[in-house]
């Protein structure tokens, strides 16, 4: 599902959102993440977390806005990072 820029072909860059959202791909969804990684399912949030700040990171940088909005996002959610 990656287009020739890399990105998913369902990300819509101006909005910075997924497009098919709500019928995204079980291997999109954080709760299949235990069973495609085989990593148990307490830790599926932070394996989560980790992968999408290492996508950031590597496109935007640690110290971006998108960096902050994200880390504000999952700290506003509750989200765990063990």
């Amino acid at each position: 599902m990656v287009g020739e820029d890399g990105w998913c072909r369902h990300y819509d860059s101006g909005s910075r959102s997924c497009r098919i959202y709500n019928d995204r791909p079980d291997f999109c969804r954080v709760s299949s993440l235990a069973a495609l990684f085989e990593i148990s399912p307490d830790q599926a949030d932070a394996f989560a977390i980790d992968c999408c700040e290492q996508q950031i990171r590597s496109i935007y940088g640690g110290r971006s806005g998108e960096m902050r909005r994200f880390k504000r996002a999952t700290k506003a959610r509750g989200a765990r990072h063990d």
